[in-house]
């Protein structure tokens, strides 16, 4: 049975992206994850280790995305990487990285990249 774990909406100040002024000024960014995974045991029993523990999922998301990178899908890559390593209940993971308000020539509400696994 497939079941479906998200962790939505964390928020995050960090310093990715190519121009010099983002490394230093940083902008607002939004990272949801979106985990495929069979929880069924886990509502029998109560218990945390039978599932994803999603406190592990935003400490992930949180160190990487503290480490600077010219391209959001570096980042991404790397916080999919991690979970799929880290987090030994199997699962689909899903990340989503919204950088919002990007420095373009443009009114842009926000740049997304999504990667799955």
């Amino acid at each position: 049975m497939k079941h479906k774990i998200e962790v939505n909406g964390i928020q995050l100040y960090s310093f990715h992206g190519c121009l010099e002024e983002e490394a230093r000024i940083g902008g607002k960014y939004q990272v949801d994850v979106r985990i495929l995974t069979d929880f069924a045991e886990a509502a029998l029993t109560d218990d945390l280790t039978k599932t994803v523990d999603y406190v592990a999922v935003n400490e992930i998301v949180v160190e990487e995305m503290a480490i600077r990178s010219k391209l959001i899908e570096h980042v991404g890559l790397r916080i999919l990487n991690r979970l799929k390593t880290e987090i030994k209940h199997p699962a689909n993971y899903n990340v989503r990285i919204i950088k919002i308000s990007p420095p373009i020539n443009g009114d842009v509400k926000d740049v997304v990249v999504e990667l799955e696994a």
